[in-house]
């Protein structure tokens, strides 16, 4: 054999498993197609709803931290409305601009004064279920002022203080009437940062309510003070509400925030479909 052909011979053979070596690092290195697919398939985060969580009176949006915090660990997207508490009409512009912040389906949460405007997003499409926690559930036509005098009275008026046609909560009524759950310390700062709510809020009418077309839940607080819990329970069922009780005061989210974050667990797995 020739010396030229003898050494074309070496030369394949040491070529050709040094291109196969180099072929098989840069597959391996190269993203597989189908793997990407599964793994878009298997990111359920796109589905999960937005939770929009609305503030009732003599509070801000920072009481239901302890409650977003649980969601957000769990990746859920959580927007907590700001809303001034200075009319209806205001409060559903606030939470119009919650929503404007959010994609996709939406779980609309209110506490208290915060279930009125929850009530009136009866025409979103998006949002897609309710939840009122220790919170009005007016009806068509109704008032706060309606409203209240259909349950048993309470004491809250006597710590009510006005002035320039807004009203805001006495360290007292906090304290007794309010937030008797949470540590003086709290309760100071609950005092402390509170919304002043508009006098006009109290003779706002209701539009259709949304309780009528979607899925609702509703958290009664068995001690509450503020809101009856005879009314809260008489809401919930007119409603026709999934509801569940806790022995809670009126600021169940801050005391019991495991608790009212099962009741929206349930209420996102009843919505899921929708």
């Amino acid at each position: 054999m020739k010396k030229k052909s003898i050494i074309k011979i070496w030369a394949m053979v040491l070529i050709v498993p040094a291109i196969a070596i180099v072929c098989a690092a840069f597959t391996a290195n190269k993203p597989h197609q189908r793997s990407t697919k599964q793994n878009t398939s298997m990111n359920t985060t796109a589905e999960k709803p937005t939770l929009v969580f609305v503030h009732g009176l003599w509070a801000d949006g920072s009481c239901w931290n302890d409650v977003i915090h649980q969601f957000q660990s769990e990746g859920y997207e959580a927007v907590s409305a700001q809303n001034p508490t200075s009319s209806l009409a205001d409060d559903i512009a606030a939470v119009k601009r919650a929503l404007a912040r959010t994609t996709g389906p939406v779980l609309l949460i209110g506490h208290s004064w915060a279930g009125f405007v929850i009530t009136q997003f009866a025409d979103e499409p998006r949002v897609k279920g309710l939840v009122y926690v220790a919170a009005l559930m007016p009806d068509e036509g109704e008032s706060p002022n309606i409203l209240l005098k259909k349950g048993p009275a309470n004491h809250l008026n006597d710590y009510l203080v006005t002035h320039d046609g807004f009203i805001t909560l006495s360290k007292e009524g906090m304290a007794k009437g309010f937030a008797q759950d949470l540590s003086p310390a709290q309760q100071m700062v609950m005092y402390a940062t509170q919304t002043p709510a508009g006098a006009v809020a109290f003779d706002d009418k209701s539009a259709a309510p949304a309780w009528k077309t979607k899925p609702t839940w509703v958290v009664v607080a068995k001690r509450d003070k503020t809101v009856h819990p005879d009314l809260e329970r008489f809401m919930a069922k007119r409603a026709n509400a999934k509801t569940v009780e806790i022995d809670a005061n009126h600021v169940v989210m801050m005391s019991k925030p495991k608790e009212v974050a099962a009741v929206i667990r349930e209420a996102i797995k009843g919505t899921d479909k929708n």
